[in-house]
C-alpha cells in the first residue's frame, strides 16, 4: 500500500497528498495508444495481463500513487445478457431496458461468474505494481447503470430513465447482488478500496437522489464498511444528508463544481478526492501552471490537519488528447508546492 494513500484513508494529517486521476490509463496516453493499436478495447479489459499493462503505464511514467483497475463500468450489463459492443459512436447495448423486456435479463449466478475476469485483472495488476503503490477497483453506480440500460448512454436530461424510475427497484433485484459480488471479487483480487462511479447522479434532484439512489448506496456501503468510496458527477453538498454522511464510506470524490475546502465537512471521514477542472489541462503551459497554483492556493492555506484525507486529482476523468506533459507537470507541481 502507498503510505500517502493509507494516511488519507485514515485521515492522518500530511503535507503532500497522494495523487490519482480517474481514467489515468486511457486514450490521452501513448502507452495506452500503443497497446490499443494491437488490441481491441474489449481485449485490453478482458485479458488480465493486458489490463495490468494498461493500468501500470501511467503509474510507471507519471508516478501516480494509486493504480486503478483497467476496465469499464458497463460490463455488469453485458453479464446480465444485454450485450455490449464498443464502436466509434460509443458503447452499444443490444437492447434498451423496459418494463416489457426486463425478464430478458439473465441469471445472477452466471453474471457473477462472467465478472471473474476483473478479479484476475486485479491480481495481475497487483503482481506487477511496485509495492509502494496502492491499487483500487471500481464499479458503476447502480443508478448510472440503470440509465445506460434504459437510454443507451448517460447524456442529456435522462428523460426516459427518470420516467421509468419505478422500474429501478425491479432492475436492482438482479443488479444489486451482481454488484455486491463484483465488489467482493475485486477486493479478493487485491483492491484496497472499490470506488462507486455514479456519473449520472448529478442529473437528478436532491429529493430524487435521496428517494431512489441513496437507499441502494446505503446497502452497499454497509455490506463493505470502509472499503467503498463514492464519486458522483455534478452533485452538490445539498444532495448528501446526514444519513449519507454517517455511512461507513472509505471516502468520497467531488467534481470541479464543488468548493474543495468545504468538502471535508461534507465527507467528514476517510478520504476527500478531487478536484481540479480536467479541461484546464488543455491551456497553454503558462496559464495551466497559473490555474493549478490558483487551485492549490486555498489548500495551502489550510493546515495539514484541516485537509487531512485529501487525495489530489481531477474533478472528473482525464480527457482524450490531454497533453501528457501537463499530466506530468500536475503531479510534480502538487508535490513541490505542498512539500
Amino acid at each position: 500500500m502507498n503510505s500517502l494513500f493509507h494516511n488519507s484513508l485514515q485521515r492522518i494529517a500530511q503535507n503532500v497528498p497522494p495523487i490519482w486521476f480517474m481514467r489515468q490509463a486511457g486514450r490521452y496516453h501513448k502507452h495506452y495508444q500503443g497497446l490499443r493499436a494491437q488490441n481491441s478495447f474489449m481485449q485490453l479489459c478482458k485479458n488480465p495481463d493486458l489490463a495490468a499493462q494498461v493500468a501500470l503505464g501511467p503509474v510507471a511514467e507519471f508516478d501516480f500513487d494509486v493504480s486503478i483497475l483497467f476496465s469499464d463500468i458497463l460490463f455488469p450489463l453485458e453479464a446480465l445478457g444485454m450485450g455490449l459492443g464498443y464502436t466509434d459512436h460509443g458503447p452499444q447495448l443490444e437492447f434498451k431496458l423496459s418494463a416489457e423486456n426486463i425478464q430478458k435479463l439473465g441469471p445472477v449466478d452466471k453474471a457473477i461468474d462472467f465478472m471473474g475476469f476483473q478479479k484476475q485483472a486485479m491480481q495481475a495488476t497487483r503482481a506487477i505494481l511496485p509495492s509502494n503503490k496502492s491499487l483500487i477497483g471500481f464499479i458503476g453506480g447502480p443508478w448510472t447503470l440503470f440509465v445506460y440500460a434504459v437510454e443507451g448512454s448517460h447524456a442529456g436530461s435522462l428523460i426516459q430513465a427518470k420516467a421509468q424510475a419505478p422500474l429501478f427497484p425491479d432492475f436492482l433485484e438482479k443488479l444489486y447482488p451482481l454488484l455486491k459480488e463484483n465488489i467482493r471479487l475485486q477486493l479478493e483480487g487485491g483492491a484496497e478500496v472499490v470506488m462507486i462511479f455514479d456519473t449520472a447522479a448529478g442529473e437528478v434532484s436532491p429529493l430524487f437522489f435521496q428517494e431512489y439512489i441513496q437507499p441502494v448506496l446505503e446497502k452497499l456501503s454497509q455490506e463493505y464498511p470502509h472499503k467503498l468510496g463514492y464519486y458522483s458527477k455534478g452533485t452538490q453538498p445539498v444532495f448528501f444528508n446526514s444519513t449519507f454522511k454517517e455511512l461507513p464510506w472509505a471516502g468520497q470524490g467531488f467534481d470541479h463544481r464543488c468548493w474543495l475546502p468545504d468538502s471535508f465537512q461534507v465527507q467528514n471521514k476517510g478520504f476527500v478526492q478531487g478536484n481540479f477542472d480536467q479541461s484546464l489541462l488543455f491551456m497553454d503551459e503558462a496559464n495551466f501552471k497559473k490555474s493549478l497554483r490558483t487551485f492549490l492556493a486555498p489548500m495551502k492555506e489550510m493546515t495539514p490537519q484541516q485537509r487531512a484525507g485529501w487525495v489530489c486529482g481531477l474533478g472528473h476523468g482525464v480527457l482524450p488528447k490531454t497533453p501528457e506533459r501537463h499530466v506530468q507537470l500536475f503531479v510534480e507541481t502538487v508535490r513541490k508546492e505542498l512539500s
